[in-house]
């Protein structure tokens, strides 16, 4: 079982950008319905994935710099990263295979 890693602004750089696997970062909060909705998803995308893309999640409120960094305004915010470059986003709670027809 390969669970999402929590990234941190202060560890952003090297778990996220410096990776040599595709990143999915999905920005969250404790209070957030959509995201709490979406969270056994990304588990489920992180294992069956596990050779394609790394699963990431960001918590908000306790690490607000990275966000606001690359322009979230709402969440849940999904950034696909690959080579250290923003390559897409997806804002809102959507379904699983849109999420992994989003990734590929």
């Amino acid at each position: 079982m390969t669970k999402p890693i929590d990234v941190s602004d202060s560890d952003f750089e090297t778990q996220v950008i410096e990776s040599e696997s595709p990143v999915l970062v999905d920005f969250w909060a404790e209070w957030c319905g959509p995201c709490k909705q979406i969270a056994p998803v990304l588990e489920e995308i992180s294992n069956e994935m596990v050779d394609q893309v790394v699963v990431a999640k960001h918590n908000i409120d306790l690490e607000p710099n990275t966000p606001t960094k690359f322009g979230v305004r709402g969440i849940p915010t999904m950034l696909l990263f690959k080579n250290g470059e923003l390559k897409a986003t997806k804002v809102g709670a959507t379904s699983k295979s849109v999420i992994v027809s989003w990734i590929k």
